[in-house]
């Protein structure tokens, strides 16, 4: 029998180092070629580590959380043959023989000793008894009159006298441990402190979140959009084609105004190198769609939504969407954004304060659709309402040009027919 060490592969694109996120196996599992051992996370996404023999796990080296240096032994499999290092167990010291201890000498009895007399039994205070739901409680005036003083409930306090009856002593242990009083709920301390590492996506998202907040001075604008054109528009459309092409959610239209605006203003559809202080402003419209996965926060990218209409950009978002949550979407897939959607869809909220997805400097965030009363001059009539909430990275965007490009997203979405306009 042999030991095979298997090490962290080169993952490529300059990677020095992964995290180690999940183990698969455990020492003493048997597992065959190709079985996923690891799971590690780099800069990008997820790899599966898979075994390149078969054996029995011998060491995992390394916890989760740890960062694994590439090349460096990530597990051992007891292998037959030689394996690819030595045996741990032959190289391993040999324990030294136990010596026999030496016979305790024997001491002389000690003389007997005269008992003290025991002291006469203290009589335990008698047990609380709790009461049965209904069972009305006895108690005297007095401490009937100081629970009513206190807002103390009596039903709920157990009685240590005959037949369950409640003392001033039961009273005072009721309060001091923090007993129920009338008018509040019944419930329990809980002193329970759970620990919960930041690792994988987690820890990705964390780091993302606090590079964007401290590099980004935000500038933040939240307009009110009147949604009952384009909702109309859009039941029409899938009501139309809903036997033929993906169904259209307010993101495509969203999509194509983005697409629109950022024609009018380049400088909102680029990304910035702040170390080298270069702003790449880019002709493709490469929209990232923040996504909820159960591993936490992707962004999926649909590239050259410049170039598709609605329904294409549906269909792509939808498989992504898929892909990111599944979780085989493919690297390229998350990279190359040059301005982001973000969305709670139902769960949003009036307004949000986005934040950017660096390097990118604008991200447009969408909030709950919901009627609200407005004034047409005259009375108010209920309409669908929905706010956007854009931010940008105010070191390269000015605040005018900020409010321009929400004001052509609120014009494009109020009036849906001007995202066909060619022009």
């Amino acid at each position: 029998m042999g030991i095979h060490a298997i090490r962290l592969p080169d993952i490529g694109e300059g990677i020095t180092e992964a995290e180690l996120t999940e183990w698969s196996v455990k020492v003493g599992d048997v597992v065959k070629e190709d079985d996923v051992l690891a799971i590690v996370m780099t800069d990008k996404a997820s790899v599966e580590v898979p075994s390149s023999v078969d054996g029995t796990i011998a060491e995992l080296s390394g916890e989760i959380g740890d960062q694994i240096a590439v090349g460096s032994v990530l597990i051992r499999i007891e292998v037959d043959g030689e394996g690819n290092e030595a045996d741990i167990a032959a190289t391993s010291a040999a324990p030294e023989p136990k010596k026999e201890a030496a016979p305790e000498p024997k001491l002389a009895k000690p003389a007997p000793k005269t008992e003290a007399p025991k002291p006469a039994p203290v009589a335990k205070p008698a047990t609380p008894v709790a009461r049965t739901q209904g069972t009305k409680p006895l108690a005297s005036p007095s401490v009937r009159a100081r629970a009513r003083a206190e807002g103390i409930d009596l039903r709920q306090v157990p009685g240590s006298g005959p037949a369950g009856r409640i003392s001033q002593e039961d009273l005072d242990q009721w309060i001091a441990s923090g007993g129920i009083q009338q008018g509040q709920v019944t419930r329990g301390a809980n002193t329970g402190i759970e620990e919960v590492r930041v690792i994988g996506m987690r820890r990705k998202i964390a780091e993302k979140m606090q590079l964007s907040k401290r590099q980004i001075p935000h500038i933040s604008i939240v307009e009110e959009v009147e949604m009952e054109a384009l909702e109309s528009l859009r039941g029409q459309l899938n009501a139309k084609y809903k036997d033929e092409r993906p169904k259209l959610t307010l993101l495509p239209f969203l999509m194509r105004a983005i697409v629109e605006a950022v024609r009018e203003q380049p400088g909102l559809n680029a990304r910035y190198d702040d170390e080298a202080g270069v702003i790449y402003r880019h002709g493709g419209v490469h929209i990232g769609i923040a996504t909820q996965t159960p591993n936490g926060l992707n962004v999926p990218v649909i590239k050259h939504a410049e170039a598709a209409n609605l329904w294409d950009n549906a269909g792509e978002l939808a498989r992504l969407a898929d892909a990111a949550r599944e979780g085989s979407i493919k690297i390229d897939e998350l990279q190359g954004g040059t301005i982001t959607i973000t969305s709670l869809g139902p769960l949003g909220a009036l307004a949000t304060t986005p934040i950017i997805n660096h390097p990118e400097v604008a991200i447009v965030g969408v909030n709950k659709m919901q009627v609200r009363p407005v004034w047409d001059g005259q009375q108010f009539q209920p309409r669908k309402m929905m706010n956007i909430s854009c931010s940008f990275d105010h070191r390269v965007i000015d605040g005018w040009d900020a409010a321009v490009f929400v004001q052509k997203l609120k014009t494009l979405l109020e009036t849906p027919a001007m995202l066909f306009v060619e022009g």
